[in-house]
C-alpha cells in the first residue's frame, strides 16, 4: 500500500468517527430514555453508514489517482511541439468530471508548454551563436590567409608592447617566428631599434595620427632593401560599441626599386643634360664664329654650317627617341603597319649607320637570308629598332672589330640578329640591359648615351609588333641581339632590284 492510499484509509477511518460522534451528538438526547440495546443498533446503524461513505469516497480517490497518472503519464510521452495542439491534447486519457486533480493537470500542461519554449528559444540562440562562431572561424581565417599571402611585411603590437601578429613576409625579413617565441615583447624580437621606436610611438601616444619612416634593411638573402614604414594605431569594439585603442600596426612598403628608379631618373635627367648641352654647345659656338666674321670664305662657312647642322640633327634624335619612347607607353603612338621586305628595312639601316662604323674603323657585314622575308610591320618605327641595335653596336665595339647583321626564316617567324666583338655584357647586365635609363657602368666612358634606345627598341619589337628580343653576351667577347617577329605571308613577290645575289651578303668595310 503506498502512501497515497494510507492517506485514504485514514481519511475514511477519520470519517467514520467523525460520524459516530455526529450520531451521538444528535441522536443522544432521543435515546437518553432508550435501553442500550437499541442505543447500540442505532450507533452501529450510524457507524455502517459512514463507512459505507467512507469506502465510496476512498475508490473515487483512488480511481482519479489512477487516472491522474495515466493523464499525466501520456502528457509526459508527447512531442513538445503537440502541446499546443488542442487535437491532439483533447486524445489524451481524461480525467474524471469535476475531478480535483483537473487544475493541477492544466498547471503541469502550461509548465511543460513554457518550459518547452524556453528550450526553445534556448536552441536557437545556440544556433545563432554556432553561426557567429563559424562565421567569425572562417572571417579570421580568411584574414590570416590573406595577412600570409601579403607580400607588404605587417607587424602588430598590443598596448603592452607585445607582438601579436606578424604575417610570413614580416618573419622573414624580421627573422623571427611569433608561435615560437616565448617572449613577445617587441624590443626582444626585433632588432631594428627605429622599427621599435616607431611603432611604440605610434601605440603610446595620445593622437591617433600616421607615422612614416624610411629605412633600410637586410632581408634573410642578406641584401639590403628600402622600406617605408608607415605605423597607425587600431581600434577594438567593446561590449558597448565604443572604440578603444588596442595597440599599433606597422606595414612595411618594399620601395627598392622606386629608390632605383629615382637614381636612375636622377642619371637620366644628367645624360639628357650633357647630350642636350653638347651639340647646343657645337652649334652656340660655331654661331659665334660666324657671327664675328671668323668665316672668311664660302668653304669655312659650309665647313661650319655642316658642323651646325649635324649637332642639330643629334639634338633631333634625341628629341625624337624621348618623345617616341613615351608615345609608345602611354598608347597613342601612330602606328601605319603593311606588309613588307624585311631585309629592305635593314639594308637601310646598315646605310644609316655605316657612316659611324666607318669613322671606327668597324668592319660592318650584313649577311641577309636569299628569301623573301615578309612581315607587317611600321616601316618608320621598325627601321628605328634596326637602328638603334646596330648603333649600339657600333658604340660598344672597340676600333677595328666587326658588326655583322643577319637574317633568315626560323619557321613561322623571321628572324635578325646584330652580332658584335665588342666590350661583352655580364649577367646581371644583359637582365637589366632593356630597363629605361640603364647604361652599363663600366662601358659609359665608351660612348654617350640616355639609355633609351634598347628600351625604345624593345617597345617597338614586342609592344608594337608583337615579336621577341633578347640578348646573349659574354664579357671581352661580344654580344649577339636577336629579334624574331611573326611572319606575313607574300603577297607579292620582291622587286628585282632587292637581290642581290645567292649569298645575299653586303659588305661595308671602312678599315682604315
Amino acid at each position: 500500500m503506498n502512501r497515497f492510499e494510507k492517506t485514504g484509509l485514514a481519511s475514511a477511518a477519520a470519517l467514520v468517527l467523525a460520524g459516530a460522534s455526529a450520531a451521538t451528538a444528535i441522536f443522544g438526547p432521543l435515546l437518553g430514555a432508550a435501553t442500550w440495546s437499541f442505543r447500540l443498533g442505532v450507533l452501529v446503524c450510524v457507524a455502517a453508514a459512514a463507512a459505507t461513505s467512507a469506502a465510496v469516497l476512498w475508490r473515487r480517490m483512488r480511481s482519479g489517482r489512477v487516472a491522474l497518472e495515466r493523464h499525466l503519464d501520456a502528457l509526459c510521452r508527447l512531442d513538445p511541439s503537440d502541446l499546443r495542439n488542442e487535437t491532439v491534447a483533447g486524445e489524451l486519457p481524461p480525467l474524471p468530471p469535476g475531478s480535483p486533480w483537473l487544475p493541477l493537470a492544466r498547471r503541469v500542461q502550461e509548465t511543460l508548454l513554457r518550459q518547452y519554449e524556453r528550450v526553445q528559444d534556448l536552441e536557437h540562440s545556440r544556433t545563432a551563436l554556432e553561426i557567429r562562431y563559424r562565421r567569425a572561424d572562417s572571417q579570421a581565417a580568411r584574414v590570416t590567409a590573406i595577412l600570409s599571402g601579403l607580400a607588404d611585411p605587417i607587424v602588430a603590437i598590443d598596448d603592452l608592447d607585445e607582438v601579436v601578429l606578424a604575417n610570413a613576409a614580416a618573419e622573414s625579413l624580421l627573422q623571427f617566428e611569433v608561435e615560437t617565441a616565448e617572449d613577445r615583447a617587441l624590443g626582444g624580437l626585433v632588432r631594428c631599434q627605429r622599427l621599435v621606436d616607431l611603432l611604440t610611438t605610434a601605440c603610446h601616444r595620445e593622437l591617433a595620427a600616421n607615422r612614416t619612416d624610411e629605412l633600410e634593411l637586410v632581408d634573410d638573402r642578406g641584401q639590403t632593401r628600402w622600406y617605408r614604414i608607415r605605423a597607425s594605431k587600431f581600434f577594438v569594439q567593446d561590449a558597448g560599441g565604443a572604440a578603444a585603442p588596442q595597440g599599433a600596426v606597422a606595414i612595411l612598403r618594399d620601395i627598392g626599386d622606386q629608390k632605383a628608379m629615382q637614381k636612375r631618373n636622377a642619371e637620366f635627367v644628367s645624360s639628357v643634360s650633357h647630350e642636350m648641352k653638347t651639340p647646343l654647345a657645337g652649334i652656340k659656338a660655331y654661331v659665334e664664329l660666324l657671327a664675328d666674321g671668323d668665316a672668311e670664305d664660302d668653304e669655312t662657312r659650309e665647313e661650319f654650317l655642316s658642323v651646325i647642322n649635324s649637332q642639330a640633327d643629334r639634338l633631333q634624335r634625341l628629341i625624337d627617341n624621348l618623345l617616341n619612347l613615351a608615345r609608345i607607353e602611354a598608347g597613342v603612338v601612330n602606328v601605319n603597319k603593311e606588309q613588307r621586305s624585311l631585309n629592305e628595312l635593314l639594308e637601310e639601316a646598315v646605310h644609316v649607320v655605316q657612316p659611324a662604323a666607318e669613322s671606327k674603323s668597324i668592319e660592318l657585314a650584313a649577311n641577309l637570308s636569299p628569301l623573301y622575308l615578309g612581315v607587317h610591320a611600321d616601316r618608320d618605327m621598325l627601321l628605328q629598332a634596326a637602328i638603334n641595335l646596330l648603333s649600339n653596336a657600333v658604340k660598344y665595339t672597340r676600333a677595328g672589330g666587326r658588326v655583322t647583321l643577319r637574317s633568315r626564316l626560323d619557321g613561322e617567324q623571321v628572324v635578325f640578329e646584330v652580332e658584335d666583338t665588342g666590350v661583352g655584357l655580364s649577367p646581371e647586365d644583359c637582365r637589366k640591359v632593356f630597363e629605361k635609363f640603364y647604361r652599363v657602368k663600366k662601358d659609359k666612358d665608351m660612348a654617350t648615351g640616355t639609355g633609351l634606345g634598347l628600351p625604345l627598341a624593345k617597345h617597338i619589337v614586342e609592344d608594337v609588333h608583337g615579336g621577341q628580343i633578347s640578348v646573349q653576351s659574354a664579357l671581352g667577347e661580344g654580344s649577339t641581339f636577336r629579334v624574331a617577329l611573326p611572319s606575313a605571308k607574300r603577297m607579292q613577290p620582291p622587286p628585282p632590284e632587292s637581290r642581290k645575289g645567292p649569298d645575299r651578303v653586303q659588305t661595308c668595310s671602312a678599315l682604315r
